[in-house]
């Protein structure tokens, strides 16, 4: 169902209630998503980006139910990803002549997803399109943003930055606005967005946000691609941008361990215990990754300044979840964090040395050699555990 957005600018998505799961199995995404489409219909009519597969030929047949496709004049492809282009195989058969506006990368992606030939005009930062009515749309390259090929549109006198995947949430909603959702949920899923998708490229974004401030555009709404609109105060959004691309972090220090025999578990919470003790004032979080969310803890490492990493030794190295999950934040290049290593063992004990080694490899600052104590802690090994963690406090 069309739903109006602003003047002559209407939402023609998709709310996607029950995923759960997203890049595959890689994002957790417990609040559902939206697939953002949107209709122009000035002098020319034109549809920026379309629907994820699963609902191309629903959204198609619902399109069709709002407007005649054969009014539609161009579309504008803003990312070459299947959650945006899904529907465009089904769209184009039943307007196979009309113009694609696209990065010379989305040429590249849609041909190579598709294996279609369709007709693309490829446009680059400040070229324009005349929409009539005096209004146009100005185009924006994105690149790594998160694609090579993405871009973002910007349609003049009505203010709209049609951002793709920058500023968006994994959050399924019927309200589009962003005044109109609960601010905890909007907020906690903009930054594990961030934190998940967009950290490895924050280099480019800083400058990329640099150069967006640099045209002096007048932003009074961003229309993203996943999740609510922002239109009451859109900048703060951006804002938050500026500060996550910026190393962050903030006055947390999260301790993640994997166990077998709850021994790692004893020194994951005694550590945790004095951290507390030697800062009142730092945030303290603890997980057992084996029952956590990866994609929620990788937003808890974003935040944090230091991560202090725990396993027991196993078959002379660690748990093959810590492995993957450090590798995890590597792929991520996390900057300016600092890191920490326990963990139990029985009669090698190579665990804390491993973890080391790999935190280091995945760009953290490595405090010290870490703690490791064999079999089970006693009382004393523990009173030592609370000791490692107030000196994690303090460095």
């Amino acid at each position: 169902m069309k739903k109006p957005i602003k003047n002559n600018v209407s939402w023609v998505g998709k709310v996607d209630w029950e995923l759960q799961k997203f890049h595959g199995n890689e994002y957790s995404t417990h609040k559902g998503s939206t697939y953002n489409s949107y209709l122009i219909e000035e002098e020319k009519t034109v549809l920026i980006d379309t629907v994820w597969a699963p609902f191309a030929e629903e959204f198609v047949d619902n399109l069709a139910k709002e407007i005649d496709l054969n009014k539609i004049d161009y579309v504008v492809a803003n990312h070459g990803e299947v959650d945006h282009s899904g529907a465009l195989p089904a769209l184009m058969k039943r307007i196979p002549d009309r113009p694609i506006y696209c990065t010379t990368n989305a040429v590249k992606s849609l041909k190579g997803q598709y294996h279609q030939d369709w007709n693309f005009r490829v446009v680059k930062t400040g070229d324009k399109l005349d929409v009539g009515n005096g209004k146009e749309l100005v185009f924006v390259e994105m690149p790594m943003l998160h694609w090579p090929d993405s871009m973002a549109t910007y349609l003049t006198k009505d203010n709209i930055l049609f951002s793709n995947d920058a500023f968006g949430q994994h959050y399924a909603t019927e309200k589009l606005f962003n005044d109109l959702v609960d601010q905890c949920d909007l907020f906690n899923e903009a930054i594990k967005y961030y934190a998940n998708i967009l950290t490895p490229f924050s280099h480019v974004l800083r400058k990329k946000l640099a150069e967006i401030v640099s045209f002096n555009l007048q932003i009074e709404m961003i229309a993203t691609s996943h999740g609510v609109i922002w239109r009451e105060n859109p900048m703060q959004i951006v804002e938050k941008y500026s500060q996550w691309a910026n190393d962050y972090q903030e006055n947390q220090i999260t301790v993640i361990y994997d166990t077998m025999w709850n021994g790692t578990k004893m020194l994951a919470e005694k550590i945790a215990e004095g951290i507390g003790l030697a800062d009142s004032d730092v945030v303290v979080k603890v997980f057992n990754l084996a029952k956590g969310d990866e994609n929620d803890l990788i937003t808890e490492v974003f935040k944090s300044k230091t991560v202090v990493f725990g396993s027991p030794t196993i078959a002379n190295s660690i748990l093959h979840s810590v492995a993957g999950f450090i590798h995890l934040m590597k792929e991520l290049k996390f900057k300016n964090k600092k890191a920490a290593a326990f963990g139990c063992y029985g009669w090698s004990g190579e665990a804390v040395k491993v973890i080391n080694g790999l935190m280091g490899d995945a760009g953290f600052e490595v405090m010290d050699e870490g703690f490791r104590t064999q079999w089970n802690p006693d009382v004393e090994t523990q009173n030592v555990a609370l000791e490692y963690g107030k000196g994690i406090a303090r460095a």
